[in-house]
């Protein structure tokens, strides 16, 4: 049972354990920054002041959002799919966003947001184009909907295979460094774009903590009770969808995370939504952030992309929950 008392207990400690990672993002990496002292003005190198206020302030409150918005994602997807293995990227979100992405880089769009901006427009082409197809007298089926995105994925990553084999030089590095995650575009002006975003769409998911409990446990029992099982669903995915799409708009693929992250919480902290959508959040934020440190510094001072490590940690955990497969699951 969900008490005031457990609620504020778990944030608190997830909250601790983010501006722990907060700091060590900062001043970790190729060159070791003295965060305080920089902060007190006690370093008076001038280096060390543009790495943390142009370089890694932005570049950590980048991955924080990303890791925010892609771990809430997964806890809304696994609820209405009532499936253990359902991520935002699972209705080919990722697909779209990174669709428009190689367009921007293969044709030399990149000026005034370019990459961003043609990324975005391919996410919500392609939540539009899923939701539309999956749709059947105004309600939404969900294996019809993960039917759609598989394809819509496959499709989506054949195009994009073709334009990395007709690339070459610094465009294909940079085709292939943000497919796999790329935080090192991260800017103020992002994240002016992104943080309001992210913090709405968590603030009207946040509100449909009760029905998305109901809903985790059957559809019908949902309607009985009273919830507008249609109307959640299409509110809560169009939400998410939205906040993914303009996630990886900035941050490139980045897999794993929206799988891994709620599984954690729910295994540690129970499935109350309630709890369980600001707990994914705050600790979403915090693995993404360790993970873009482990990108800057396993093989400093060259560094991997972020979707590299994330994969590296949750493939492993994938295939653990599979074979959890074998026995009954409970979200």
């Amino acid at each position: 049972m969900l008490t005031p008392k457990k609620l504020w207990s778990v944030l608190g400690l997830l909250t601790l354990i983010l501006a722990v990672a907060f700091v060590l993002g900062l001043a970790w990496g190729s060159v070791r920054v003295p965060v305080f002292q920089v902060l007190k003005g006690k370093e008076t190198d001038p280096t060390y002041r543009a790495i943390l206020w142009e370089l890694r302030l932005p570049r950590v409150i980048l991955a924080g959002l990303v890791g925010w918005s892609l771990s809430v994602g997964g806890v809304v997807f696994q609820a209405i799919m009532r499936n253990p293995l359902a991520e935002p990227f699972l209705l080919g979100i990722s697909s779209g966003a990174a669709l428009g992405a190689v367009a921007a880089i293969l044709f030399g769009i990149l000026f005034w947001g370019g990459l961003p901006l043609l990324a975005f427009f391919g996410a919500l082409l392609t939540i539009a184009l899923v939701l539309s197809l999956a749709q059947r007298a105004r309600t939404i089926e969900t294996n019809t909907l993960i039917l759609t995105g598989v394809i819509v994925n496959a499709f989506f990553a054949a195009l994009i295979m073709f334009a990395l084999a007709t690339a070459s030089g610094e465009r294909l590095h940079s085709m292939l460094f943000w497919l796999y995650g790329d935080l090192s575009r991260g800017r103020f002006l992002d994240l002016w774009i992104l943080l309001p975003v992210v913090f709405f769409g968590s603030f009207l998911l946040y509100g449909l903590g009760r029905p998305l409990n109901l809903m985790a446990s059957g559809e019908e029992l949902a309607a009985q009770l009273g919830v507008a099982v249609e109307r959640a669903k299409w509110f809560s995915l169009i939400v998410v969808s939205l906040m993914c799409g303009v996630t990886v708009s900035f941050s490139g693929v980045i897999g794993f995370v929206g799988l891994l992250v709620p599984h954690l919480m729910r295994m540690s902290f129970g499935g109350d939504h309630r709890l369980l959508l600001p707990a994914s959040g705050l600790f979403g934020a915090s693995f993404m952030i360790g993970a873009d440190l482990l990108a800057r510094t396993v093989i400093s001072p060259s560094e991997l992309p972020v979707g590299v490590i994330t994969a590296f940690l949750g493939a492993p955990f994938f295939l653990y929950l599979l074979y959890l497969r074998r026995r009954p699951w409970n979200l």
